[in-house]
């Protein structure tokens, strides 16, 4: 690590410790040529994330559009935010340990859909409802029908 003050290349840690949740690591610095201070921090280089859309266009991953569309989901629904941004926390860890960089929105929705079946049934099915799109109420009986086979199973 070059000094800020006098550029040389050799330093020694004399203390480091977790910062920002343990999502970067705060090194405090001692250069060995002056003998002066500095504090650096190491954070883990992220490649980022390609969501592929239904019309072939690509975009980069956004969590927070993802924990909005959740939102919208469980309006008047007892679900804590905090529970939201942990799905949202989970699917983009899970993507981000996957070797793809590319990933499509069918992925995307159905990792969501099966984790917001878990937290509310009912937010599950007006999320199913507006990413599969349903035609009309039949296919929205099927899936109603396929979560009390689930549930009683």
């Amino acid at each position: 690590m070059k000094c800020p003050f006098c550029g040389y290349t050799e330093s020694r840690v004399i203390d480091s410790r977790p910062a920002e949740e343990g999502a970067t690591i705060r090194r405090r610095r001692e250069c060995l040529a002056c003998q002066k201070r500095f504090t650096t921090y190491e954070i883990i280089e992220r490649l980022p994330l390609v969501v592929i859309k239904r019309d072939g266009s690509r975009q980069t991953f956004d969590k927070p559009k993802l924990i909005k569309g959740m939102v919208r989901a469980c309006e008047k629904r007892p679900v804590a935010l905090s529970a939201l941004e942990q799905i949202a926390d989970d699917i983009e860890q899970e993507l981000q340990s996957a070797l793809e960089r590319e990933v499509s929105t069918t992925e995307i929705g159905e990792m969501v859909m099966s984790r917001l079946k878990d937290v509310d049934e009912v937010a599950y099915v007006r999320f199913a409802s507006v990413y599969r799109s349903f035609k009309d109420i039949n296919t929205f009986m099927e899936e109603l029908t396929k979560l009390l086979e689930q549930k009683e199973e």
